[in-house]
């Protein structure tokens, strides 16, 4: 009797251990999985606003050399607290890419980009799609020209939100904040969302276009003036606007040509 009761108090005991342990490891492993999003980063909300970076503030890119697609490699520009993926299905011709990020824009991007390294003139359109519908209304895919793949490169790009307004931004130099011209398509034209964007660049001239409903594809304001230094990076990327949350955008029919006057 004396050795049942024993027996029967080491198992709890042992059982008691084991649970302690257990939870303990459980909190570690939440509090390892939950990533430190500075302040300035967190998304705007009505008791937050998003500001820009701390001008020394970087993280390097992590770049990948694979192939995928037309693409010659993809980076998680800016390397957000976590990490994104991309994959390409040559049945359909789409490429779906899942990043976090906090942003886009400022004086630094966190995004996930599929590229290729060109020179001379480019044209590059695609059709795009959000598949959760419920995703960050400011989270962005984005048809970009990049100088190099550092988090404050110089670019220029036509972004398209999942609210649907489409912009032509440019960061004129490395680690200037961002400037853009904006088209609020989602509040003007309710439930309208651009079918395909396009961005080309002829020279130092960039220019952005659009087909809203399947119609021809049109230029879209006027360009801007920007150089690059030859060679540069051109490609699609996406940022959920969320730093540590990851979301997916689609893209369809992408047409990249070593040419001007090509967007289609």
């Amino acid at each position: 009797m004396v050795m049942e009761h024993s027996i029967r108090f080491a198992n709890t005991r042992s059982c008691r251990v084991s649970t302690f342990v257990l939870l303990l490891c459980a909190h570690y492993l939440l509090n390892a999985q939950a990533p430190a999003v500075p302040e300035w980063a967190q998304p705007g909300s009505p008791t937050h606003v998003q500001v820009p970076p701390p001008a020394d503030f970087h993280r390097p890119s992590t770049n990948f050399d694979t192939p995928i697609g037309i693409f010659q490699g993809q980076s998680d520009i800016g390397s957000a607290v976590v990490p994104g993926s991309a994959s390409y299905d040559p049945a359909t011709r789409q490429y779906t890419i899942n990043s976090a990020g906090y942003n886009i824009w400022y004086s630094r991007d966190e995004f996930r980009f599929l590229w290729k390294k060109m020179s001379g003139d480019v044209s590059l359109a695609a059709d795009v799609t959000f598949p959760d519908p419920k995703g960050y209304g400011d989270r962005k895919v984005v048809l970009v020209i990049r100088q190099n793949l550092e988090d404050d490169s110089k670019e220029a790009m036509i972004g398209e939100h999942g609210v649907g307004m489409i912009h032509l931004a440019w960061r004129a130099d490395k680690g200037v904040l961002i400037k853009d011209m904006q088209y609020r398509f989602g509040g003007t034209l309710v439930g309208v969302k651009a079918k395909r964007i396009g961005i080309e660049k002829h020279g130092d001239a960039i220019a952005i276009f659009v087909s809203l409903q399947g119609e021809p594809m049109h230029q879209l304001g006027p360009p801007i003036n920007l150089h690059f230094d030859q060679p540069f990076y051109v490609g699609v990327g996406f940022c959920s606007h969320l730093p540590a949350t990851t979301d997916t955008a689609v893209l369809s029919d992408v047409v990249l040509e070593h040419s001007a006057g090509k967007v289609r």
